[in-house]
């Protein structure tokens, strides 16, 4: 019998998780299969435990297990630490390792979009929440110029502003109303939130009006696949970014913790898009 991976979280019935990793076994040749596994709340610990007692060899952790997980492994690599939740599992010989992929691969994905570094950018950050931690902490560890974070609640932007100090990257917190006057001195901004998602596909988390023409404006949602926020964004001629790359890079890196080798990344987001029902992004 060959390898088996899978996923943590509830609920998982829709993840593409399992599409693309099974796909990439089948394209390399490893014997593994790739489940999605539904974890209630109250089952988190047994389920950690039940990856050293099935000796499953990896596995993704998505919401809303990503913190629960980690007081449950054996050891946090140094990234996850920081983020404070974990998104890949690796079992090394019963010794389970985890990881946090998601920061990097949106990282990644801003790098190949952009083609230039990041060392001299100023970044806005719209959230402040588990993935905008991940993605300021990837973001600061990469090196950025400086980074601006706005919140709802402005107070919650505090560990993220704390981070930076420790990671020594200069970084505050704006309110909003400041951070859209202020808008044309950042050359990304970056949505982390969940508003723009489908059904609320109307709502955007901020306004563009002075937002610079070479800017570019970045969502980590990917259904839909062009939000509100995108499609202003474009109109204004800045740059655009969904979370597609994000979420087919952070798939690819768990898939290289797990195996040793990098899947095909063009394949992996020919199929996400194919089941988000697009063509492009």
């Amino acid at each position: 019998m060959g390898k088996v991976f899978g996923l943590l979280g509830h609920p998982v019935g829709h993840s593409m998780s399992p599409n693309i990793h099974n796909d990439a076994f089948n394209q390399i040749g490893i014997e593994a299969t790739y489940h999605a596994f539904d974890v209630g709340l109250e089952f988190v610990k047994e389920a950690v435990h039940g990856i050293r007692a099935l000796q499953i060899a990896g596995c993704n952790v998505t919401v809303p297990h990503k913190v629960a997980v980690m007081e449950y492994l054996d050891e946090i690599d140094e990234e996850a630490r920081l983020i404070g939740a974990v998104n890949t599992i690796v079992n090394q010989d019963g010794k389970l390792i985890g990881y946090n992929t998601d920061g990097r691969g949106f990282v990644q994905s801003l790098i190949e979009e952009l083609n230039e570094d990041l060392k001299d950018k100023r970044l806005l950050l719209i959230g402040a929440g588990g993935a905008a931690r991940g993605v300021a902490t990837a973001l600061m560890l990469h090196g950025i110029r400086h980074l601006a974070i706005t919140n709802r609640t402005l107070e919650k932007a505090d560990p993220i502003v704390q981070l930076a100090k420790t990671l020594k990257t200069p970084a505050k917190a704006v309110d909003r109303a400041q951070a859209e006057k202020s808008l044309d001195e950042y050359d990304v901004i970056i949505n982390t939130t969940s508003v723009g998602m489908s059904p609320n596909v109307e709502e955007v988390p901020l306004d563009l009006g002075n937002l610079k023409r070479e800017a570019v404006v970045c969502d980590l949602i990917y259904n839909p696949l062009e939000t509100k926020l995108l499609k202003l964004a474009k109109k204004e001629g800045a740059t655009t970014i969904n979370g597609v790359g994000m979420f087919v890079n952070q798939a690819a890196l768990s898939f290289e913790h797990w195996n040793g080798v990098t899947p095909d990344r063009n394949r992996m987001r020919k199929i996400v898009l194919e089941q988000l029902g697009g063509t492009t992004c």
